[in-house]
C-alpha cells in the first residue's frame, strides 16, 4: 500500500506534448458532437430555438457581444467558434496532461477516471461560473447537459492522454 501512496507523488515530468494536443483535440471533437446534438435536440423540441447559438456564445469570447445579435449560420462566426473551443480544449488537456504526469496516474486507470470527472468538474465552474464574470452570456449554457459534458471532456483527455503518449525511458 505504501509503495502505491508513493508512486502518486509529484516528480516533475513534462508532458508528451503532441499527445496533450492530440487528446485535447479529440475530447473537443467529443464535446462538440455532443453540443451539435443537445442543441439540435433542444432546439427541435423547444421550437423556434437555433442550433448555432452555442457558436454565437463561444465566438463571442474572441469577437465580443456582437457576435451576439444573430443566432443564424455564419461562416466566421462557426470558424471562430470551432478555433476557441478546440484552441480551449488543448489548453486544458495541456494542464490535465501536465497534472496526470506529474503524479504518474497513467498506470492507474480507475484514478485517470476519477481525476478526469474532478478535472472536468473543476473546468465546468472555472468556465460557467467565474468565466461568467467577464463574459457574462456564458451563464446562459449553464446546466445538466454542459456539466456532464465537461465530465466527458475530462475522463476523455485522462483516457485518451495516455493511449497517445509516446513510451519514455524515465517512467
Amino acid at each position: 500500500m505504501e509503495l502505491q501512496i508513493q508512486s502518486h507523488q509529484w516528480r516533475r515530468r513534462l508532458p508528451d506534448w503532441p499527445a496533450a494536443v492530440g487528446s485535447g483535440l479529440v475530447a473537443g471533437a467529443v464535446l462538440m458532437v455532443l453540443e451539435l446534438l443537445w442543441s439540435a435536440t433542444v432546439s427541435t423540441s423547444v421550437g423556434g430555438g437555433s442550433p448555432w447559438r452555442t457558436s454565437h456564445q463561444i465566438a463571442a469570447i474572441v469577437m465580443g457581444p456582437e457576435a451576439l445579435q444573430s443566432s443564424a449560420f455564419s461562416l466566421g462566426v462557426v470558424t471562430v467558434a470551432l478555433l476557441t473551443h478546440y484552441l480551449l480544449g488543448v489548453v486544458f488537456a495541456i494542464i490535465l496532461a501536465f497534472i496526470i504526469d506529474g503524479f504518474h496516474y497513467e498506470s492507474s486507470p480507475g484514478m485517470l477516471q476519477l481525476f478526469g470527472v474532478v478535472f472536468g468538474a473543476a473546468l465546468y465552474v472555472l468556465n460557467f461560473h467565474g468565466m461568467s464574470n467577464f463574459f457574462p452570456w456564458i451563464a446562459e449554457m449553464r446546466g445538466w447537459a454542459t456539466f456532464i459534458g465537461h465530465l466527458l471532456i475530462g475522463m476523455t483527455v485522462a483516457l485518451t492522454y495516455p493511449a497517445l503518449e509516446r513510451r519514455r525511458v524515465d517512467r
